[in-house]
């Protein structure tokens, strides 16, 4: 399953919201991934459980990320969290470990 969303924390995936949305993937059974998309086209995956894999995107405040994973719920939270506009805290009833 594929998820699109766009980055709200005005940091981008930097340190804080990185940790935040890697401590969510880590908890999932399954693989979690996530791309940057840029010109429409999803580039290479990167694991979503991985705080410098996530960081090495470089995606900025209003970028769009394509979540990829195996289960619905997982998508639905990781999207709260990647949608959450106040600086890499979890949005209001998302899990955060």
């Amino acid at each position: 399953m594929h998820r699109r969303v766009t980055i709200a924390s005005p940091v981008g995936l930097h340190a804080r919201p990185a940790s935040l949305l890697a401590r969510a993937a880590a908890e999932h059974q399954g693989a979690v991934r996530l791309a940057e998309v840029v010109d429409g086209e999803a580039g290479p995956p990167v694991d979503a459980a991985s705080v410098l894999a996530l960081m090495s995107l470089g995606a900025a405040h209003g970028d769009e990320v394509e979540l990829t994973a195996d289960d619905e719920g997982i998508l639905d939270d990781l999207a709260a969290l990647l949608a959450d506009e106040h600086e890499g805290t979890p949005a209001e009833g998302t899990p955060t470990g």
